[in-house]
């Protein structure tokens, strides 16, 4: 059986839900939830916009296409999805990095991107 590591945010705070509608996670329960066989880190809160979408689909991670074989609807701009952390921090460093609900951001995210790279991106905050 896979343990969950404990359900904690960037903030020091209880995991808020991420999704259910899509369901996202690495266990698909709606949050950002990890443990060590979650190899992608799949730990940041991810607000989705066309112009990320476009470029995850660029570095070959297409999250727009349904793939019903998976269970997969696509997802569109505003929805919000459990991002693998390397792919966020990559993002952000050419400039494309979605919004980011940190409430509902794994601790184990910081492993990957730093905090303030984080809040750079924070839901919350005016663009």
């Amino acid at each position: 059986m896979v343990e969950k590591d404990s359900s904690v945010n960037v903030l020091g705070d209880t995991l808020a839900s991420c999704s259910t509608d899509p369901l996202t996670g690495f266990f698909r329960d709606g949050a950002c939830n990890t443990c060590d066989q979650d190899q992608g880190s799949h730990t940041v809160c991810a607000v989705m916009t066309a112009e990320f979408l476009a470029y995850s689909k660029y570095v070959g991670n297409d999250l727009s296409t349904p793939r019903p074989n998976f269970n997969f609807v696509g997802l569109k701009p505003g929805e919000s999805w459990c991002l693998c952390a390397a792919r966020f921090l990559q993002a952000h460093d050419e400039g494309c990095a979605p919004k980011v609900n940190l409430a509902a951001t794994h601790v184990r995210a910081l492993d990957i991107v730093p905090l303030r790279v984080l809040q750079e991106h924070d839901v919350t905050q005016a663009s």
